[in-house]
């Protein structure tokens, strides 16, 4: 966006880290994500006591059809790309089979785009800042259907960072006179998994394939969960199609093994989710095991994904249980994309040390009694997918 190849050495340079150690990671929507989890291992491994994670994007450089080119460009620019291949296209080809094979309804996509919006209504660091309704949502311009504007995630200039430490880091920081933020907060678990580019090239696994290297542990152990998956099988459904990221389950199972997560909408306070487009924030939820695979949509419209005390304008029959993107998320936020899972990570940290209040002024995005939270990044149709876990000790 900015026509500087080499624009991490720059921001290196202006941040006064010269010569420090340096490294740029590049995974698209996904940077960010692995970003920090590369900053978290250069710690976890000894190699750093200190090391910052720090991702920025200003896309406002250029207008907006052309930034659709240059993220276009993350798809396969030798078959994909030269007949059309544009992101809001893909995620319509995905969301249509979704809605065929599940039943998934545009209402239900558009109570994704209510809810991010009003929770970003509350952040003073989000992009946008309105309060929808689901006519306004699918009354606004179509841009792939049934994918509206509000559906889509916006361009957005921004930057985050985040200052990971070990215990001699901190110790370091204190003599230095640095504050250190309280309570303390560790990562307790990473995940990620690939896919690959082009989805004609996703593999269609069979139910025992899915069951044995996909499912979640709570899956596996519950009959009727089971019988559920071997119900879609027989009725031809195949893992992972077009609608589903396989990249996600390989991230989140990874994750929670190392966290010792078993039961993820119950263990989690909350949770930051690329929801680049409101039908991947649904997709996700299937990936991350908040519900069953092909149970997305209706499990968005429950109230359990939603934050406490507000008023969506919505009939919602069951209360919060695991708030999805208080921060307002891609959609209302934004997604400034080298920042993005930075800009999570970020959010997450107030979350866990309760402080929200304090940096937005308002006590409204606070998640009471917060103690564990995940940060979801996710690059191209899922072809780089991140998870990672963190927790108040």
């Amino acid at each position: 966006f900015t026509r500087q190849l080499m624009a991490g050495i720059m921001a290196q340079d202006y941040l006064g880290l010269a010569p420090k150690p340096g490294h740029r990671v590049e995974g698209g929507g996904a940077t960010g994500g692995i970003c920090f989890q590369e900053a978290w291992k250069s710690v976890a491994s000894g190699h750093m006591d200190l090391c910052v994670a720090y991702g920025f994007e200003l896309m406002s450089h250029v207008e907006t059809w052309k930034g659709n080119e240059f993220i276009a460009l993350a798809s396969d620019v030798s078959f994909d790309y030269p007949v059309g291949g544009f992101y809001s296209g893909y995620y319509a080809m995905m969301v249509t089979r979704h809605m065929q094979e599940f039943g998934t309804t545009v209402e239900q996509m558009a109570a994704v785009s209510v809810k991010n919006h009003l929770n970003a209504y509350y952040n003073p660091y989000a992009q946008k800042r309105n309060r929808y309704t689901i006519q306004d949502v699918r009354q606004s311009p179509m841009v792939a259907w049934p994918l509206t504007r509000l559906d889509i995630c916006v361009m957005s200039d921004g930057a985050a960072a985040v200052l990971l430490a070990s215990e001699e880091g901190l110790r370091r920081l204190e003599a230095a006179g640095a504050k250190i933020p309280s309570p303390r907060v560790k990562v307790t678990g990473i995940g990620r998994g690939t896919d690959a580019m082009r989805m004609a090239d996703r593999p269609h696994l069979d139910y025992a394939t899915f069951m044995q290297e996909y499912a979640t542990e709570q899956e596996r152990s519950s009959e009727e969960t089971r019988g559920y998956y071997r119900a879609l099988w027989e009725r031809g459904t195949r893992y992972p199609g077009v609608h589903s990221f396989r990249a996600g389950r390989t991230a989140s199972n990874m994750a929670y093994r190392m966290a010792g997560v078993a039961d993820p909408l119950h263990e989690l306070d909350f949770i930051e989710l690329h929801d680049a487009y409101t039908s991947s924030e649904i997709q996700t939820y299937e990936d991350l095991g908040l519900c069953r695979y092909g149970e997305g949509g209706a499990f968005g419209v429950t109230g359990k994904t939603f934050m406490p005390g507000l008023d969506y304008g919505l009939d919602l029959k069951e209360p919060p249980v695991c708030p999805v993107n208080p921060s307002g998320g891609l959609i209302a936020c934004g997604h400034p994309v080298g920042a993005t899972g930075l800009m999570q990570a970020v959010f997450a940290l107030w979350q866990l040390q309760g402080s929200i209040p304090r940096h937005f002024n308002d006590p409204t995005l606070q998640v009471q009694d917060a103690r564990r939270g995940l940060i979801h990044s996710h690059a191209g149709t899922g072809t780089y997918v991140t998870v990672s876990i963190l927790e108040k000790e």
